[in-house]
């Protein structure tokens, strides 16, 4: 039985997908992972969010350490038992001490990262940018409806299979996979009215989508409750 290893809070997430031919995505995929298709296609997800009251299950969050904006890239993946989980490709974060502790101990590629997340009355809006790597940087905007209209997926459509994932994936460098689940309430979610997202995340790990195609599919979250076991072998 896996242990819970710590509790934090997601807000205000921005669910940014596009649709990839499967052979594309498998092409910057490492060995032993599969592309995890709905429809015969692949999906490439940007998922800029708010990462709130980190803590371990041990110790209480604590101001200035706790909080912090997160953005990952995404795809979706079977090992080869069928197992089915995330994939993540990059992770930009705004606090250094997490971008450590999650390559050291999570095997996941973490980078540190300048973000911004703002929200009004009217709308939302994201921007990200490595330092020393201007070609994997985003921006992204939206209006969203007052009050939010908001719905919860349902088993067997797309907005479930982008959106109710609870299993990670991450690879040492010795190749060896690891598993990770996460636990939380359904999302409650809407669709995001007028939106423009500018990208280079995906030309930065070798998936050729263009920096102004826009999403073929998008959501936003006001956030979940989360707790995260410990990451183990598969």
């Amino acid at each position: 039985m896996n242990q819970t290893s710590g509790y934090q809070t997601w807000s205000n997430l921005f669910f940014a997908h596009w649709r990839v031919p499967p052979d594309t995505l498998q092409a910057v995929l490492p060995h032993g992972l599969s592309v995890d298709t709905f429809d015969g296609d692949g999906w490439l997800g940007m998922v800029p969010f708010a990462m709130d009251k980190v803590r371990p299950w041990w110790f209480p969050a604590v101001p200035g350490i706790s909080w912090f904006l997160e953005t990952n890239l995404r795809t979706y993946v079977t090992l080869p038992d069928g197992r089915s989980g995330v994939w993540f490709f990059s992770l930009d974060a705004t606090k250094r001490l997490a971008v450590h502790v999650a390559r050291k101990f999570w095997h996941l590629p973490y980078f540190d990262a300048d973000l911004s997340l703002r929200r009004n009355t009217d709308g939302v809006s994201y921007r990200g940018t490595r330092p020393g790597q201007p070609t994997a940087s985003y921006e992204a905007e939206m209006s969203l409806d007052s009050p939010l209209p908001l719905a919860v997926a349902a088993e067997g459509t797309l907005e479930h299979f982008l959106l109710e994932r609870y299993v990670l994936f991450a690879r040492r460098r010795d190749g060896q996979y690891y598993l990770g689940n996460v636990h939380h309430s359904p999302y409650t979610f809407c669709t995001p009215q007028r939106v423009t997202v500018r990208q280079t995340l995906a030309a930065a790990i070798g998936c050729p989508i263009e920096p102004d195609r826009q999403p073929d599919h998008i959501a936003f979250s006001p956030g979940v409750d989360v707790s995260v076991d410990s990451i183990v072998p598969t």
